[in-house]
């Protein structure tokens, strides 16, 4: 488990890099975030950085991607409200987890 903010943040970056790289495989998972935000959007109309995800989707596979997986303090905020959730199966995710846990697990 992460103990600090930026043991957190550098966790979701790797995650989502691991996601950017499924999708770039296979390109139809991008409509798994579109889905989600549509759904986050109507839970929470008029949040920023759902619109944002929104403008970044509607910009294409490399725009999202790009910002999905870049090491800013703007896509680190962005990645807080990821719709890249549901992209990596249970297993994929759960996969993941433990493998940050063990290498991570003495810093």
């Amino acid at each position: 488990m992460p103990r600090t903010h930026q043991e957190t943040d550098a966790r979701s970056l790797a995650m989502h890099r691991l996601v950017a790289e499924k999708i770039r495989r296979d390109p139809a998972l991008l409509e798994i975030a579109k889905a989600k935000l549509i759904r986050s959007r109507r839970a929470t109309p008029n949040d920023y950085y759902f619109d944002e995800w929104a403008r970044l989707l509607d910009a294409g596979l490399d725009a999202a991607l790009a910002v999905a997986t870049e090491d800013s303090e703007k896509a680190t905020a962005l990645r807080q409200s990821s719709p890249f959730a549901g992209v990596l199966t249970p297993e994929e995710r759960r996969s993941f987890l433990d493998e940050w846990a063990r290498t991570h697990r003495d810093r």
